[in-house]
């Protein structure tokens, strides 16, 4: 199946259009949740006008949960399929019960493939997009976004070509004065406390080895002794910044490429980034402006993290980075922002192919989840 580019830099520049490129026609887009009648609808904005508000360069597509406001289903342009869902619709068999061949049927998630097995070979051959996390979706589902100096989108992709740290322009004396508020060893934000990556076992060992150096980890939320509101949220970030040298990004589950927004808790608030999931992090991070808990184990993580933090020369150069990158939420700017690129993906790309991903079962689903 070919692969699907939406990066907005690409579908701007008239002289790179891809081979089935169709121009707008002033029509609008129909694209259909096909919704799990039994869940609570997750609320969107009904119509064009979540494309409207988040100034998408492609504003003409119409999104929906009601498949029945055409007179007929094969208006919708896009179908789309929430990964929750699939178990459901497995044994239920509530799926559209025709498709035109101009119809894309996208599979979407931002779950972990870990934590959302789908081991029916029924899906072989259904699906003509991925939208998920995955770098290898037809589209990605973008938890993070990276940009350069000048502001383009550079990641996370499979390759990056990142700039080695000795190469890297050092902190300024303004940040480093900066960086001398900080007082306590690392905090953690939390509210899941039984997850299938077991972090949480990882972490009591953690707090073993920290209390050796007469360190402590300050949990907030329910995983934790002490609070920090959803409603405060912002406050609670300032503080990480001005009071913490590290940030536990944690995941909930261990798949490739899986790695969520909380990462942006640390790169955003001048904090160093403790990693813990099954992504390869190269794809994600420039080398020496994190920590891979995985890689230095309890108490080796305590040890460095304790030496870091008495080396102030050798903590801000876990800085270096700031000179050259920015994180950013995909929902920053239209040219990142996931609904944009939905909507140019219906607009790009011809609908008069009925291509699918024939693979669709092992190219979602880690060896160990399906037997």
């Amino acid at each position: 199946m070919k692969k699907l580019d939406v990066s907005s830099e690409f579908f701007q520049d008239d002289e790179n259009q891809p081979a089935n490129f169709i121009p707008y026609d002033g029509n609008l887009r129909y694209i259909v949740r096909w919704v799990n009648p039994t869940n609570k609808i997750i609320e969107y904005v009904d119509g064009s006008r979540l494309f409207v508000m988040k100034s998408c360069s492609w504003n003409n597509c119409y999104l929906t949960d009601n498949s029945n406001i055409l007179n007929s289903f094969s208006g919708f342009s896009v179908v789309l399929f929430d990964g929750p869902d699939m178990n459901y619709f497995e044994t239920s068999k509530h799926l559209p019960k025709a498709r035109s061949q101009h119809q894309k049927f996208v599979f979407v998630s931002g779950d972990a493939a870990s934590s959302l097995p789908i081991c029916n070979d029924m899906w072989n051959d259904y699906f003509n997009w991925t939208w998920t996390y995955k770098l290898d979706s037809d589209m990605v589902w973008k938890y993070i976004v990276i940009r350069d100096v000048n502001g383009k989108i550079i990641g996370p992709k499979k390759d990056m070509n990142w700039i080695k740290p000795e190469n890297m322009l050092p902190v300024d004396s303004a940040f480093i004065m900066k960086l001398r508020t900080k007082t306590k060893i690392a905090a953690w934000f939390a509210s899941n406390c039984k997850t299938d990556s077991q972090r949480e076992n990882f972490v009591k060992e953690l707090e073993v080895y920290l209390s050796e150096y007469n360190l402590e980890l300050d949990i907030y939320g329910d995983c934790g002794k002490l609070n920090c509101p959803r409603v405060i949220m912002g406050r609670c970030l300032e503080m990480l910044e001005k009071d913490y040298f590290f940030y536990l990004a944690f995941e909930n589950a261990l798949s490739e490429d899986y790695v969520t927004d909380i990462l942006l808790h640390a790169l955003k608030h001048d904090t160093v980034p403790v990693v813990f999931g099954g992504a390869n992090y190269t794809r994600f991070l420039p080398d020496n402006a994190y920590l891979n808990a995985q890689e230095y184990g309890p108490e080796g993580l305590a040890r460095r993290m304790f030496e870091l933090m008495h080396s102030p020369s050798k903590y801000q150069k876990l800085f270096r980075w700031r000179n050259h990158y920015s994180y950013h939420s995909h929902d920053e700017s239209p040219d990142s922002d996931n609904f944009c690129n939905l909507c140019a993906a219906a607009n790009k790309y011809r609908f008069d192919n009925d291509m699918r991903k024939t693979n669709f079962k092992s190219w979602w689903n880690t060896k160990d989840k399906c037997k």
